[in-house]
């Protein structure tokens, strides 16, 4: 088991947020009514907890206004932000009375100081920086000690903006302005530097928002990056205590269509920034999703911050009325130019422009009727990174990591889904071509619940992934190599870049390490290639574990092959004795072939034999289960149980006492009376048999109990499978141990 998780101490954590804090090694939780300080290195153990609900009389009054008091009238805790060195910005909801307060953390290396207490002298109101409900969406940074958000200010959710507050300085606020902001949806907020002018910094919002094309009624969504300056102080006689540096220009994620009709990936989701040495020019990628009524889909596209540079230094779009098209503004543009920060580079001797409140009220005016940017931003290579529209679920959040890997850097894509699993997708670069191949490496049911994943947050110095859901936080490795298998030519086919073949074993790929036995196959995944010198056989029929299983005829059973790699084909074959044949194995509407094994919905006596499940890949074909069948005929049960269930009440065979168990294990039942047992009490008496007797003879009476079932010797030498300890079924009435 690769994850570690935690719900919390109350038994509903209702999760929120989520803060990684490396320096200190903690990880910081925000839930319902509470705040949790974990170690990174245990999240279960030591972990410290702050109890947080609303203040008197205000979930009494959230009631009282029409919110559900179980879901909606609690302090959901939203914003955690590193604010100094020893102390967090937190914020919650309130009860939809928002809240924010310090949160002593201590310096690096004290011990039991960390999630030390709320600050009660610092409580404050949280308007403007914390959203009123549980679940809308929003984002915020800290930049300076002043904090940036994007939310909607409102009990009623009518008044977004984007929002600066703390610090020294005064509050700033977009106008309430469908042209500035139409019904947006805040999906991340960054700071960027443009420069090494620490006075050109600006923060960058990425969004949705509605908008209305000329000639029509109907609203569409579209994708948006917004920036102001973070030096903006607003206007003096225009725009005071509003922004006066805002601009937005479009996001375009698209795949180019025949004729020029390109397929729009509109819905924003999630945005991941990829950091530099630098930090001014990060690659962001973008998770969208299709808000279209014909099929559904995501797609991940990648920006270059000097494509929207580009963007935000071009044309204005200018619109004459709503009832005209939207086009290029080719008037003259006033100087400073909108968007531009106050810096050394409008400081010049005979204009002084220092801040924005000595800008011109025409370049305020301007700025004001003209926020959009003309040009859209578009993709690296204008088309998607990756686009997935086969998947049963909908992809909600992303994070990546670039691994370096023998044939160079390859990105690792992170894909949170709506039904509590991660998709670990590799995109490798195309040689010939700028075009990439990607394929999935594994998907991780992180969560048994199909709830969202509404948070990840990535360790690339731990090698851990952090993700979040209303259930509660998982810690996840981002590897399991030695799951590969114990041979070079497996782990070289699953094309893992994390993984390496050091030449006895699959593991955890270390560039500095010795370069001699190392095998690596994240690109071409090719065993013959790869591993030639290292004893490879193509095809071992005898070298795969032989596994027995016993099915009664008439019912139903199932075969388990699951490939290391989602990539390979499965072929199955069958070998029934004496013959030394090998058949591939026919499916119909009773054989079914799945992608975890071959169900035999009603088995017949003839499909005894020994199965063998085959994998193609690359032109490697390996043999990964091997599995004997034996049918227990009818006959063969009737003469195993002679006597009648209504004969006389059935006697378990254990004379010993043995506890009550806590509740009665007739799980199978409802399997076989799916499956349409005319054995039913039969096979009743044959499981109290089993669990008779004490635990340390399990084993032996399992296995005594099959060979009689089967009508054979029990002194007959034949190769038995170990028990799977993984994959074994718990009855869903026994208690897990």
């Amino acid at each position: 088991n690769r994850s570690t998780l935690f719900f919390g101490h109350r038994g509903f954590l209702g999760f929120r947020s989520l803060y990684l804090d490396e320096y200190r090694d903690r990880l910081f939780i925000g839930g319902k009514d509470v705040l949790y300080s974990l170690l990174l290195d245990g999240a279960n153990t030591d972990a410290k907890e702050i109890y947080w609900p609303p203040l008197p009389g205000q979930t009494e009054e959230c009631f009282r206004k029409g919110k559900d008091p179980g879901t909606d009238c609690a302090n959901y805790v939203r914003v955690l932000h590193p604010y100094n060195r020893t102390h967090l910005l937190a914020c919650g909801t309130g009860a939809f009375h928002p809240v924010c307060a310090f949160i002593y953390v201590g310096h690096r290396g004290e011990v039991g100081q960390h999630c030390g207490g709320l600050d009660s002298a610092s409580m404050e109101t949280g308007r403007g920086r914390c959203p009123h409900e549980p679940s809308r969406a929003f984002a915020s940074t800290i930049i300076g000690g002043e904090l940036f958000a994007g939310l909607t200010a409102d009990f009623l959710g009518r008044d977004p903006g984007v929002f600066r507050s703390m610090g020294t300085r005064s509050a700033l606020r977009t106008e309430v302005d469908q042209r500035l902001l139409n019904d947006p949806k805040f999906v991340a907020a960054h700071l960027i530097p443009d420069n090494d002018d620490r006075d050109n910094d600006k923060a960058y919002f990425f969004f949705t928002e509605k908008v209305v094309e000329a000639g029509s009624q109907e609203h569409t969504i579209v994708s948006r990056v917004g920036r102001v300056c973070v030096n903006d102080a607003g206007g003096q006689r225009v725009l005071v205590n509003k922004w006066s540096t805002f601009n937005k220009a479009r996001l375009v994620c698209s795949v180019p269509g025949p004729g020029g009709i390109d397929t729009y990936f509109d819905e924003l989701e999630d945005v991941f920034l990829l950091r530099t040495k630098d930090g001014k020019s990060p690659e962001i990628y973008a998770l969208f999703s299709t808000v279209s009524h014909v099929f559904q889909g995501s797609a991940v596209c990648v920006y270059r911050m000097a494509d929207i540079r580009e963007v935000f230094n071009g044309p204005f779009a200018h619109q004459e009325s709503p009832h005209h098209q939207w086009g290029a503004y080719e008037g003259r543009v006033p100087y400073p130019r909108p968007g531009v920060c106050p810096s050394k580079t409008t400081n010049q001797p005979r204009r002084q422009y220092s801040t924005t409140k000595d800008f011109p009220d025409e370049v305020l005016h301007f700025a004001r009727a003209h926020p959009l940017m003309y040009k859209p931003v578009y993709p690296r290579h204008r088309r998607p990174l990756l686009v997935k529209t086969d998947l049963p679920h909908r992809l909600r959040q992303i994070v990546v990591d670039r691994v370096e890997a023998e044939d160079g850097q390859h990105d690792i894509l992170f894909l949170g889904a709506d039904a509590g699993s991660v998709l670990k997708v590799v995109v490798l670069q195309k040689t010939s071509s700028a075009t990439t191949e990607e394929f999935i490496l594994e998907e991780l049911q992180v969560f048994k619940m199909p709830v969202p994943i509404t948070q990840m947050e990535i360790s690339v110095k731990r090698q851990t992934l952090y993700v979040g859901s209303s259930l509660g936080v998982a810690q996840v490795r981002l590897h399991r190599c030695e799951s590969y298998g114990s041979a070079c030519a497996e782990c070289c086919l699953a094309r893992d870049p994390y993984c390496a073949w050091d030449g006895t074993a699959c593991t955890h790929y270390q560039p500095s390490g010795k370069r001699r036995h190392r095998r690596q196959g994240a690109r071409h995944g090719n065993p013959v290639h790869q591993c030639l010198d290292q004893n490879l056989t193509v095809d071992d029929f005898e070298s795969i574990e032989e596994k027995m299983l016993y099915g009664a005829e008439y019912n139903s059973t199932f075969l388990e092959c699951v490939p290391r790699s989602p990539q390979a084909s499965v072929q199955w074959f069958v070998q029934r004795p004496p013959d030394e044949q090998r058949d591939e194995v026919k499916t119909d509407e009773r054989i079914l072939q799945t992608e975890h094994g071959l169900l035999f919905r009603r088995l017949h006596r003839h499909d005894t034999g020994i199965y063998y499940c085959k994998t193609l890949e690359h032109g490697f074909t390996q043999t990964v289960a091997k599995t004997s069948l034996e049918v227990i005929t009818s006959e063969q049960l009737a003469h195993t149980f002679p006597q009648e269930w209504g004969d006389e009440p059935s006697r378990l065979l254990c004379t010993e006492h043995r506890p009550a168990p806590q509740a009665p294990k007739t799980w199978f039942k409802d399997i076989m009376h799916l499956i349409s047992s005319q054995n039913l009490w039969r096979v009743e008496e044959y499981c109290a048999r089993l669990w008779c007797g004490s635990r340390p003879h399990r084993k032996n009476k399992l296995a005594q109990a099959k060979l009689a079932l089967a009508g054979v010797d029990t002194g007959k030498k034949r190769r038995m499978a170990k028990p799977h300890g993984e994959r074994n079924r718990v009855p869903r009435q026994a208690p897990a141990t």
